[in-house]
């Protein structure tokens, strides 16, 4: 690859970092995200990892936690930061540009810097490269499958052959939906061979591969799935389940009501976007250009310095993947980054088709700047999602997500935390029907003396800090005032100023009580801040 396009990719890569790495701290934690830090935690404190079929997906997102875990010192939960986390997502969203690298000459070299640069400055991809969830890691490894699959198609190394191999059992041992990007990738190829010249191909494509390296790539596939969900041996039933888990998985994506969407939520979602008086939001320049590259593809015009074989494969795979995760109901915003990604190494090729199939400068400037303008415009729109409307439901990327007031439930827990004699050991009783509590977790994580309930427990006695949603007040008052005797009664006083609550999430409240004599040892303090700072030196 030519060393301007080389530069260019690394270029990049520097525009996808200085889009992701700052202010790693600021989002609030996901619900999502917080449960996945408390599994880590398991790991990291007990060293043990047990594969869980019907929830927190695959184990690799845990284990590559371990390697920025270990590099600051961490050895336990309270010890790791949202950056230590979410810096994980980060380097694979970051990878995702620099494996344009390998395949640059595939795709042609400006179809391979624009994709590039795409990559990075897409909102979509900027916002979930900074969510500890395992989405980045899933497409990262199944473009690297795509890539060394390729580089494999063009030298025949075994090695290749082994790296993408192990880059589809990562595939599995991240995501149990790797399974789409499989059968998307099967048909791709299938259609891709049957659209070759002369009739056969198929038969001469399989002969055409070495047995041995078609076994080295099944074994390095199998073995990196295997490694993984056996918890590295250590749990050898975690095999078994992560094929058992399918029967879960294929139950949810059907019968969850929660996350049920129509089969144009995503297309709708990259097109246009817009609540109430918030901006405009669209990633349609990517699409369009996607649209434009497939058709390229199609007809062979304009790629004399692509593989239109692998165009087709993209463009096929994109197609596919876009046409099942819009027909499967169950559908979260994160879910479409596989297909969206796919759109933009098309939409790199689609621009340098425009550009070279114009007639003259004119139109040919026309479109540069049209493409200059819309990749301008989708840098404004990363930083504005992840900087400005980060928890903001106006944000089509933010989905069930805390608002940040969950940092003054925090912090108010905090200052009464400081004033208890017990600090960090305070008894604190969390009820929130269905665990609707999340991230507080996370957030709580230095807390040593949590229940945490689903309703309210009448028979043992009520902590002097209690958080609860509205649901159950009533119960929550009946038990302090009515079934509590007379002598042994303790008057409450709301924790929150009013309205006496906070927004956990869109639509979802939370309420504080505060027993009087702790309240009043915080009010009589002649300085809560500093004892704040006091005590935050012990």
């Amino acid at each position: 690859m030519a060393k301007k396009c080389c530069v260019l990719i690394l270029a990049a890569t520097i525009v996808a970092l200085a889009l992701r790495l700052p202010r790693l701290r600021q989002r609030p934690m996901h619900g999502d995200e917080a449960v996945h830090a408390d599994k880590f935690g398991e790991l990291l404190e007990d060293g043990v990892y047990t594969y869980d079929p019907y929830e927190y997906h695959g184990p690799t997102l845990n284990y590559l936690t371990l390697i920025p875990a270990r590099l600051s010192s961490a050895k336990k939960l309270t010890e790791i930061s949202e950056f230590t986390l979410r810096i994980v997502p980060v380097f694979f969203g970051a990878s995702l540009v620099l494996l344009v690298l390998l395949i640059g000459g595939g795709l042609g070299r400006g179809a391979a810097a624009y994709a590039a640069l795409l990559t990075a400055i897409s909102p979509a991809m900027v916002f979930y490269s900074r969510y500890y969830i395992q989405e980045m890691l899933l497409v990262s490894f199944t473009f690297g499958a795509i890539v060394f699959g390729y580089r494999y198609t063009q030298s025949r190394k075994i090695s290749w052959a082994v790296l993408a191999g192990m880059c589809m059992g990562l595939m599995h041992a991240t995501k149990e939906t790797c399974i789409i990007a499989y059968g998307s990738m099967f048909l791709a190829v299938l259609v891709v061979l049957l659209m070759k010249r002369p009739r056969g191909s198929i038969v001469d494509a399989v002969k055409w591969i070495r047995p041995s390296h078609f076994l080295a790539f099944l074994a390095a596939g199998v073995i990196a799935s295997a490694l993984f969900f056996s918890s590295f041996f250590s749990n050898p039933d975690g095999i078994l389940d992560s094929i058992r888990t399918y029967t879960t998985y294929f139950d949810r994506a059907g019968n969850n009501t929660v996350h049920l969407h129509p089969w144009y939520y995503y297309i709708k979602m990259l097109f246009y976007s817009r609540f109430f008086d918030g901006p405009i939001w669209t990633e349609a320049p990517i699409v369009l250009l996607a649209a434009v590259g497939f058709i390229a593809a199609l007809t062979k015009k304009g790629l004399s310095s692509a593989n239109v074989h692998l165009v087709r494969f993209i463009g096929f795979y994109t197609l596919v993947m876009t046409v099942l995760y819009s027909v499967i109901p169950y559908k979260t915003p994160w879910c479409m980054l596989g297909f969206l990604h796919g759109m933009i190494l098309l939409a790199g090729v689609g621009a340098v088709v425009l550009v070279k199939l114009l007639p003259n400068v004119v139109p040919r400037l026309i479109i540069l700047l049209l493409i200059f303008v819309s990749s301008v415009f989708l840098t404004w729109q990363a930083y504005q999602s992840n900087y400005k409307y980060y928890s903001d439901s106006r944000n089509p990327y933010v989905y069930a997500h805390p608002t940040d007031e969950v940092f003054t439930v925090v912090k108010r827990i905090e200052e009464m935390a400081r004033v208890h004699p017990d600090g960090y050991k305070m008894h604190i009783q969390v009820i929130c029907p269905g665990k609707d509590y999340w991230p507080l977790p996370w957030y709580l994580r230095r807390y040593e003396s949590i229940d945490w309930w689903e309703s309210v427990d009448n028979s043992g006695a009520s902590a002097p800090l209690i958080i609860c949603s509205p649901e159950v007040e009533a119960a929550l008052t009946n038990k302090l005032y009515a079934l509590t005797p007379f002598e042994q009664r303790q008057m409450y006083m709301f924790l929150f100023d009013e309205p006496y609550y906070m927004w956990l999430r869109p639509k979802v409240k939370l309420q504080g009580f505060v027993r009087k004599d702790l309240w009043d040892a915080y009010y009589i303090s002649p300085d809560p801040e500093e004892l704040i700072r006091e005590s935050s030196k012990k």
